[in-house]
């Protein structure tokens, strides 16, 4: 998907750097400069010119087809202390969750009306989803985002459910109402599901990561599969009490 700019963002330096760095989607292994100028819209000797710079912090590679992002964004991305840190502490809690189910696992966090996927873990068999580490998906149509909209403030959930519910699939929830219920649901149970909500044939159960004082996420954990196979029901137990441990180590880590 092609990213929106508007213009105030392409009248500086750094949003026309930003516009060629957030150019490139998720299929995107190399980019002609004459792509980047069409997706961008801005002219082919800035577009020449910004690149030239960006290759030369490391944050975009010159190749022979065109430019590729760079190894300098992944590690500037691993100084992200908070999403490292709650990565680094949650990864025993992931990997055990995987060696349970053998399904596909999630580590998420809300941003906006957006899960951000800090990590995946999946197998052989795992299950083809939408999403991958660094990704974003909907919160009103995965579980992952229901359990953190359902416990995030008031006025957040407003937004979403006053905002457009995207259908992406026949069984996407777009009633705001109904979603309201789903939500309540989720802080009561401590779960949140999707029944093929997302992608056909995907199913998930998801539980929030909740901050010392109980009420607010700061993260979520999910295990999700195919609907052939999984019973995402099965596991709400399993899913609740990794998040829950998680959530507890979090709680007593000394904040820096």
């Amino acid at each position: 998907m092609e990213q929106q700019h508007g213009r105030g963002d392409l009248d500086t330096v750094l949003g026309k750097a930003l516009a060629l760095l957030r150019a490139f989607g998720p299929a995107d292994s190399v980019l002609p400069l004459a792509e980047l100028v069409r997706r961008t819209g801005l002219a082919k000797g800035t577009v020449h010119r910004v690149a030239k710079d960006l290759v030369h912090h490391r944050l975009l590679d010159r190749t022979e087809h065109g430019y590729r992002l760079s190894g300098g964004l992944f590690e500037l991305g691993l100084r992200a202390a908070a999403e490292r840190t709650t990565v680094e502490l949650a990864m025993p809690f992931l990997q055990d969750l995987y060696e349970r189910t053998h399904e596909t696992v999630h580590l998420g966090v809300r941003q906006g009306g957006e899960v951000l996927y800090l990590t995946k873990i999946g197998g052989h068999r795992q299950a083809r989803t939408p999403s991958r580490t660094g990704g974003r998906m909907p919160v009103h149509c995965t579980a992952i985002g229901k359990a953190l909209l359902a416990h995030s403030e008031e006025d957040e959930i407003t937004a979403v459910l006053t905002g457009t519910l995207e259908r992406r699939t026949p069984r996407t929830i777009v009633a705001p109402g109904m979603l309201r219920r789903q939500l309540e649901r989720a802080v009561e149970t401590g779960v949140a599901y999707e029944w093929e909500e997302s992608t056909p044939g995907l199913v998930c159960v998801a539980a929030p990561v909740l901050d010392p004082g109980g009420r607010t996420a700061v993260a979520a954990i999910s295990v999700s599969g195919p609907v052939s196979r999984f019973r995402p029901e099965s596991h709400e137990n399993t899913v609740r009490s990794a998040a829950a441990a998680l959530g507890a180590v979090m709680a007593g880590r000394p904040r820096g």
